[in-house]
């Protein structure tokens, strides 16, 4: 399903929405404390500006007694999404976001990856893949990275463990051509990099991504992700947590000067690997 028919189809989730909840005698904030959220989040949902999880889909159905409708309409629409059913939530709020803070604490951000970076990510995780499932996720990913080639992309900021840089992915070439486009990205301040190097020691959420995304007028999130599943959070103290710590990463990170240096200097060694010197 093309973009402008996925939006359509939510903007459809939306309208109908508001029409069975106005049918049920129901304002937004009643609705809302029936499915746990507030009243501000049933108005997004019936803008299609943020989508339900499944969840809240099922609760929807349960509180307006529609016999399910609102989950099988979920189910149909994430079906169509072009990333996993546990990023498709993510993916969608990268769009709206005015600010992205990730950790990344073994691969190169998503939003981040050259193409044949984001392929040997890809073929890594399954080595059997046909070249046609491949070009399908390559292209899920590379559609995603030009957020931030937008006029009105997010500020986006991102601390990397050094393991990033050393974990040679794709091998010496592809490694040294990716860790140029980051210093591309520095140079360009389109995003703002730290490292955080081995020497670092313990540090807070070791060997866990997150992603905390802040927005115009709407609550921010934290995303985590693990094997085959993802979190989506935006309960309050949760993310208030998850921000104290993301600063903890940062005041331990080398600063975004030393770590434009690291990253030139490891794009050199791998240079110097491949022979491409």
């Amino acid at each position: 399903m093309a973009n402008g028919s996925r939006q359509a189809a939510w903007e459809f989730f939306g309208t109908e929405l508001k029409r069975r909840r106005e049918d049920a005698g129901l304002t937004q904030a009643d609705l809302g404390m029936r499915v746990f959220v507030s009243g501000g989040y049933i108005g997004q949902f019936e803008q299609a500006i943020r989508k339900p999880q499944l969840d809240v889909a099922q609760r929807i159905d349960g509180a307006l007694q529609t016999d399910g409708i609102f989950e099988r309409l979920w189910r149909k629409l994430i079906k169509d999404q072009p990333y996993r059913e546990y990023f498709a939530h993510a993916a969608e709020l990268e769009r709206l976001a005015t600010e992205i803070c990730e950790y990344a604490p073994a691969v190169v951000p998503g939003l981040l990856q050259t193409r044949e970076y984001a392929r040997a990510v890809f073929l890594g995780n399954n080595p059997l893949a046909t070249e046609e499932y491949l070009e399908e996720l390559i292209k899920g990913r590379m559609d995603r990275t030009r957020l931030l080639k937008d006029g009105a992309r997010p500020r986006y900021w991102a601390v990397l463990h050094e393991a990033v840089l050393r974990i040679a992915i794709g091998g010496p070439t592809v490694m040294a051509r990716q860790l140029d486009h980051l210093a591309a990205l520095m140079r360009e301040r389109t995003a703002v990099l730290q490292v955080l190097p081995f020497a670092a020691g313990a540090h807070p959420e070791m060997g866990k991504m997150m992603k905390l995304m802040e927005f115009e007028d709407t609550p921010p999130t934290v995303y985590t992700e693990a094997v085959l599943s993802g979190n989506l959070l935006d309960e309050p103290t949760l993310v208030s947590r998850t921000r104290s710590s993301y600063d903890l990463l940062r005041a331990v990170a080398s600063s975004p000067e030393t770590s434009l240096t690291l990253i030139e200097s490891a794009a050199e060694d791998y240079r110097r690997c491949a022979g491409t010197t």
